[in-house]
């Protein structure tokens, strides 16, 4: 649909007067106005188009519809109970419900107004992993949040790894952490899961619990990445390092959703070798990462470790004098255009998503 093009309006199918001012009225609470239609052209057009039909039992008895073909998303609205005869044109219209008004009108305002939210692009998923204990991930994934916010959401899936929230300098910030959240499950509302979050910089930090450390349930991880993407906000995963296979672990249904996997690799030959047996596993997610070589006096060329590896290198880390000071003194990782950390965590987020289907 062209940008400039207006989001389609719910259409009504009824000449029932009273029926239309309570549809109206309840439209109006939703945030919108309808389209009305009893017959011709207007109505099949909008009927095609509309995100929410509502059809009175005035107009389902009419057969007005019986022409059209079956679509999803069509509510009839009636003021009583329907007869059986109404109720057998409601299933061949192929109904998703018969709303009987005034019951049931809080379903239906939630309905109308879920129907007619704009529809919102998902907010990218960024995975970031190390090769090895100490490559340096947390801090990757800290700055890529960073130069992402405001608006963005840093997950940490390591329970037992101290808190990302001390990368941030926000272990003070009030807010819930994994202690409270690994009892979510399903659909959870992402504007109320970052109102309810710890917030430093413009990030909005899931983060371990130091007085009260446990696994991260994969489904508890699942229903928060997704209810953030669905919101339209991105997400920086960091992901603990994990035996691929190793049962219970969130990683690899991270790594299967994620729109870009980073493993930070230190330019060495043990952490080289170590990312390569990540990249290579039978059904490993790490299997198409691109890498963040981290360098290291006397070690391995940026070349060297794509090579051990088998995967190209998206940016090479140089060595960053404040990171370890910062991180000591509780302050957030340097992020100006002008660090190490910055520049690479700018070119992460300037790599562009495959296309579906598409390989890296």
């Amino acid at each position: 649909m062209s940008p400039s093009r207006p989001f389609p309006r719910p259409l009504v199918v009824s000449t029932d007067e009273r029926l239309l001012d309570d549809l109206l009225r309840l439209l109006a609470a939703a945030g919108t106005e309808p389209e009305l239609a009893t017959g011709g052209p207007a109505l099949r057009r909008a009927y095609r188009e509309a995100p929410l039909v509502l059809v009175g039992a005035d107009a389902l008895t009419a057969g007005v519809l019986r022409t059209l073909p079956r679509r999803p998303g069509v509510v009839v609205v009636t003021p009583s109970e329907l007869p059986a005869s109404a109720w057998a044109a409601a299933v061949e219209v192929g109904a998703e419900r018969v709303a009987v008004l005034p019951e049931e009108e809080t379903w239906l305002l939630s309905r109308a107004a879920a129907a007619v939210r704009a529809p919102v692009e998902r907010g990218r998923l960024i995975a970031v992993g190390g090769s090895c204990g100490g490559a340096g991930a947390s801090t990757v994934a800290a700055a890529v949040a960073l130069a992402a916010a405001p608006g963005v959401v840093l997950v940490d899936a390591d329970a037992w790894g101290g808190g990302l929230d001390l990368l941030l300098g926000a272990e003070r910030a009030e807010g819930l952490r994994w202690p409270d959240l690994t009892g979510l499950r399903g659909r959870v509302a992402g504007n109320a899961l970052l109102a309810a979050l710890p917030e430093a910089g413009g990030v909005h930090v899931v983060s371990a619990s130091r007085s009260n450390p446990g696994t991260v349930p994969g489904e508890a991880l699942s229903a928060v990445v997704e209810a953030v993407r669905a919101g339209g906000w991105p997400v920086v995963v960091d992901l603990p390092r994990s035996e691929p296979g190793a049962q219970n672990s969130p990683v690899p249904a991270v790594l299967a959703d994620a729109d870009l996997a980073v493993l930070v690799v230190p330019a060495r030959l043990r952490a080289a070798t170590a990312a390569r047996l990540l990249v290579e596993a039978p059904g490993s997610g790490w299997s198409s990462a691109l890498l963040v070589v981290r360098s290291v006096l006397g070690g391995l060329s940026r070349n060297d470790v794509a090579d051990v590896v088998g995967r190209p290198v998206l940016a090479e880390l140089a060595h960053d004098r404040s990171a370890v000071p910062r991180g000591e003194r509780g302050e957030p990782p340097a992020g100006s255009a002008r660090s190490p950390l910055g520049r690479v965590a700018r070119r992460i987020l300037a790599e562009p998503q495959p296309a579906p289907g598409v390989a890296r």
